[in-house]
């Protein structure tokens, strides 16, 4: 189901998929929920924040990446932990994400031999929030594409309310989910590149790995991941 068609008539809605981050912040205050801590607390992998890093993310702060993009979708929800504090959540600092549409491109970037369509004037699937008081944030996005020599992945990056550089990672997908959605008319087929085979994910590809996700093609996926910083 395309992306337009998910927020028409898929079960979560626009209005339910607002509304999941506040009832998912409640049931953590309360303990009722599967969002806990990471076990061992291990530092969320610093990785490269790619050939197309987020330009200009102060102008970005939205709930809502989507823009015109086609695809599955899906709403990304991070818990950002303090590994010197216990691994205790984090309020009061930004998350940026970014991640390529559904045929592997950037906006922000193109017309190079790295990305030939030219979607340097777009500001899709990129934005900021800063941590709530259980230290989460949540995106409204679609799945991920990829592109040649990536496996499927989403940028992270977590700053001080200075707007300083805590740390940068990046996501992986389990690949059943991606090769499920990558079926779907919106998407180009099968990755190219395994998560095994990805330079990036080579050494750390458990802890660059999603905690939980769930969803289906017709009501869409949420994604759940601790950032320990």
């Amino acid at each position: 189901m395309k992306r337009k068609d998910f927020f028409k008539k898929g079960l979560l809605g626009i209005g339910s998929i607002m509304a999941i981050p506040t009832t998912m912040s409640s049931c953590v205050k309360d303990g009722e929920t599967d969002m806990t801590s990471t076990g061992d607390c291990t530092l969320s992998p610093s990785e490269t924040a790619g050939p197309f890093p987020i330009k200009s993310p102060a102008e970005l702060v939205r709930a809502n990446i989507v823009s015109d993009r086609e695809g599955i979708a899906l709403l990304v929800t991070l818990r950002v932990l303090d590994q010197s504090n216990d691994c205790q959540p984090v309020p009061g600092v930004y998350v940026d994400i970014w991640h390529c549409d559904a045929d592997g491109n950037y906006s922000e970037y193109g017309g190079t031999g790295m990305q030939s369509t030219n979607y340097s004037n777009a500001h899709f699937l990129r934005g900021r929030q800063m941590t709530d008081d259980n230290g989460t944030v949540s995106f409204i996005t679609i799945y991920p594409g990829w592109y040649p020599g990536r496996a499927p992945h989403i940028h992270v990056e977590v700053l001080d309310s200075d707007e300083q550089s805590i740390r940068v990672t990046q996501i992986a997908f389990p690949e059943d989910t991606s090769s499920t959605i990558y079926g779907t008319e919106d998407y180009q087929g099968d990755a190219d590149t395994s998560n095994t085979g990805d330079n990036i994910f080579s050494n750390s590809l458990d802890d660059n790995m999603v905690d939980s996700i769930t969803g289906n093609i017709e009501d869409g996926f949420l994604l759940f991941k601790d950032l320990v910083i």
